[in-house]
């Protein structure tokens, strides 16, 4: 993995605000000048993609994304593992197993508060569908409230490594999981989980 202080992304962000900022300062605007000191801060904040430690255990599915567990829910052979992700957590999305992403859809929907139910299913959400040795994982990146920017930097056919960063959502938002019934799920309800190191679930590896 590689080492980074922050997303990418965030230079989309810290540049001009940064110019602002040193243009507010020139010009003698005080209060404006610690005003955009504040958003610089802030955007470098919740931009940080910290180093994780990955396990190497094929027999591990990881969190996707840092956040807060708030349902955990069966849907038909399938289960659904949701994560609610504030403004203060880190938003950089990793995959949950090593395999090859064989499906990228984008949904368009509405803007509900991503910690609400309902936003599963009526939200704007960019879906992956990667397949693992052994088993095949659904990791769906939901846009929220505030959130109405995804990002995801990988394309059906890209091989990706367990914790690898493929995308994040811009200031709040929800990550669902869906693993296959077989899957034995290792977090509950109010779980504070971070991506790529904590463990959501463990399947049983084939020889």
């Amino acid at each position: 993995m590689s080492t980074r202080p922050m997303a990418r992304d965030a230079f989309l962000f810290l540049i001009p605000l940064f110019a602002a900022t040193v243009t507010a300062l020139w010009l003698g605007w005080m209060t404006i000048t610690v005003i955009l000191t504040g958003l610089v801060l802030f955007v470098a904040f919740f931009f940080r993609d910290p180093q994780r430690a990955i396990s190497t255990d094929p027999s591990i599915i990881v969190s996707p994304a840092d956040g807060r567990v708030v349902s955990i829910e069966r849907e038909g052979d399938t289960n659904r593992v949701s994560i609610f992700l504030s403004i203060f957590n880190v938003h950089v999305n990793r995959s949950p197993v090593a395999g090859e992403v064989v499906d990228v859809r984008y949904h368009r929907g509405r803007f509900r508060a991503a910690f609400s139910h309902l936003a599963s299913v009526e939200n704007e959400k960019n879906t992956l569908t990667i397949a693992g040795d052994g088993v095949t994982v659904v990791c769906s990146q939901i846009a929220g409230l505030i959130a109405r920017r995804i990002v995801c930097w990988k394309d059906a056919g890209h091989r990706v490594e367990k914790g690898e960063r493929f995308g994040l959502i811009r200031f709040g938002s929800r990550v669902d999981l869906t693993l296959p019934q077989d899957v034995t799920i290792a977090v509950r309800v109010g779980d504070r989980v971070r991506g790529g190191s904590s463990t959501i679930g463990t399947f049983k590896v084939l020889p």
